[in-house]
This record gives C-alpha cells, structure tokens and sequence, in this order.
C-alpha cells in the first residue's frame, strides 16, 4: 500500500511540473477584467537585447506594425504562458492561450485526463504584476494576417486542456513554430520556456514568413 501511494503522489508531483494555470476566476469575471484592462495597456518590458554577435540595426519600416509577444506569468500553480499580439500604434491586445475552463475541480481533474478549455484571456494576463517573462516579435502587415489567423484557428480548434499534453507552452509553442521560430522544449516551467525561446532564436525582433 505504501509504494502504491508513494508512486500517486510521485506522478501527481510530476503532472503539477506541466500544469500551467489554476483558474482564478470565471470566464465572465476575466472577461471583465481584460475589457476594463485594454483601456490602459501599454507596451511593457522590452525583450532582452541579442548577444552583440547576433543583434543588427532594425529600422522601423522592417519592425513592421504588428508584433506577437509571447508572455509567462505567475498563478496559483506553476504559471501561465500565453501571447498578446496586435498592432503597434494600438493600445488595445487581443490575448490568446490555453487554460481549463470552469473551476478549481476542473484544473485537479486536468492532471488526470482531458478537460474542457478556454482560448482567450484568463484572470492576471494583463497585469503587469504578475508578468515573468515576455518575448515580442514584430511582423509586417502581410505576414500578422496570416498569423493572426493561424491563432485564432488555432483556439477554434483546442477543445481540451490536460497537464501532460495539451497545454500552456504547447499552445505557444505551436504559434512560435508556425512563425518559424526554434522552439524549446513544451514540458518546463512557462517563464523559463519563453526565456528559453528568446534565447534560442537569439533575441531576433522580426519575422518574415517565407511565401507560400
């Protein structure tokens, strides 16, 4: 009986190392936050400067308009990554990640097996308080469409959320890989998977999607 409980708790310690948010608030309540919130979002920390090797002169014209920033924040577990993307010369984001939907029971039951999710803005993503990492990328017009689109495709299709397999950093992680970006490995903590992103790509601060 001991080894048994020992092995539950040593797999349950396992899955709360790949868990990324415990939900704070209902999705009415996060909702009101981040509609109260866009009023006076503003751009925040800068991402780390590339390693003098890498880094080279961007002009505006070549940042482009439109930016994705891929974001990690603290929260009742491990934390939270998601993305903020939107236009430059626009206070307004639009927020997009993976969390469970509902309440405390459905995040527990998330480490078990698949649970229901929510794609957009959960409680905390637009308090600067809560921020531990941020990684922005800026696009030109042509390719945000196309990226944009891939997000919000993306969230039409992300129905479950699961500790293991289906989650947070993978969420991202798919976004970064289709923006051609390297991607680190999906199972670690959110803050360290957006640092480890930057750095892997040297902390490049535009994209350029090849033509299709």
């Amino acid at each position: 009986m001991t080894n048994r409980s020992d092995r539950w708790l040593a797999g349950f310690a396992l899955a709360a190392m790949l868990a990324c948010t415990m939900p704070s608030a209902s999705a009415h309540q996060a909702n009101k936050r981040v509609a109260d919130a866009n009023a006076l979002v503003t751009t925040d920390i800068a991402p780390r400067p590339a390693p003098q090797s890498t880094r080279r002169s961007v002009s505006r014209s070549e940042k482009g308009p439109y930016y994705v920033d891929f974001r990690a924040r603290t929260a009742a577990s491990w934390g939270h990554a998601f993305v903020w993307y939107g236009k430059t010369s626009e206070r307004a984001v639009d927020v997009a990640g993976l969390t469970p939907a509902g309440d405390t029971w459905s995040y527990m039951l998330g480490y078990l097996t698949w649970v229901p999710s929510e794609t957009g803005a959960s409680y905390g993503d637009l308090d600067p308080d809560y921020l531990t990492a941020s990684y922005r990328v800026y696009l030109n017009e042509a390719d945000a469409k196309r990226v944009f689109a891939y997000i919000k495709k993306l969230q039409a299709s992300s129905p479950v959320w699961n500790a293991e397999t289906t989650n947070c950093t993978g969420f991202i992680g798919d976004i970064a890989e289709y923006m051609g970006l390297k991607v680190p490995n999906r199972w670690q903590r959110p803050e360290n998977f957006v640092n480890s992103l930057r750095d892997m790509n040297g902390g490049r601060q535009t994209v350029r999607l090849s033509a299709e």
